[in-house]
């Protein structure tokens, strides 16, 4: 199961329409009303700072949160949409929907590495580079996992593990149709100067022979 699931604060709204939402705006909050689980619709304000701070963090519609609103008991929600002043691209208005566990979502999955200390492509000094240390993945509600795992302890120097070859927890599939690199193993810097210097070595030992060879047939 998920680990921990980040907060997010809000107050309800009292007041409904755009005079409510106006003066909301007003006082340094975000508007915005909570939908779904077979529950009235509930208006919230957030504090912007708040807001704007999550948005800038990235995959604010990717994550899922606890709502915490006083008098409320805590749902997890998901943000649907953010509506943002034209001119100043600053949020205005936002909807969150409650989730029932068994609802289909999109969430980023941390990656856990496993297998480093016996690779042998890390012991020979590869480098592992994780080109995606979060993988975007359907889960559901109720079963988001803390992580998916890679394997990388039969990992030679130019090998990769990709998404095809991650055992994925029952019931979530990738984003992606296609078969995406999550991490590769790669050569250290020196040993790829080495064998840089070592191929021009080997042209310039060819290019006398071909020159001779140009000239015995002239």
């Amino acid at each position: 199961m998920a680990g921990e699931i980040p907060d997010l604060h809000a107050e309800e709204r009292t007041g409904t329409g755009k005079g409510a939402a106006r003066q909301a705006r007003r006082d340094g909050k975000v508007p915005g009303i909570v939908f779904g689980g077979d529950v009235d619709p509930l208006p919230i304000n957030i504090p912007f700072n708040t807001l704007l701070t999550r948005l800038r963090q990235g995959r604010f519609k990717a994550t899922l949160f606890n709502l915490k609103v006083d008098g409320h008991d805590d749902v997890r929600v998901i943000c649907r949409d953010v509506q943002r002043d034209v001119v100043k691209d600053l949020p205005t208005h936002l909807d969150l929907m409650r989730l029932r566990r068994n609802t289909k979502i999109n969430l980023f999955i941390p990656v856990e590495v496993v297998g480093e200390e016996v690779s042998p492509g890390l012991k020979k000094g590869g480098v592992l580079t994780l080109i995606r240390p979060e993988v975007e993945l359907m889960v559901t509600a109720g079963e988001i996992p803390d992580h998916i795992t890679i394997d990388v302890s039969e990992l030679e120097i130019g090998d990769n593990v990709s998404i095809s070859s991650v055992t994925l927890p029952s019931g979530t599939k990738a984003t992606i149709d296609r078969d995406f690199v999550i991490a590769n193993l790669s050569a250290p810097s020196g040993l790829k100067s080495a064998e840089d210097e070592e191929e021009e070595d080997a042209e310039a030992e060819v290019a006398p022979d071909e020159v001779e060879a140009i000239n015995v047939e002239d």
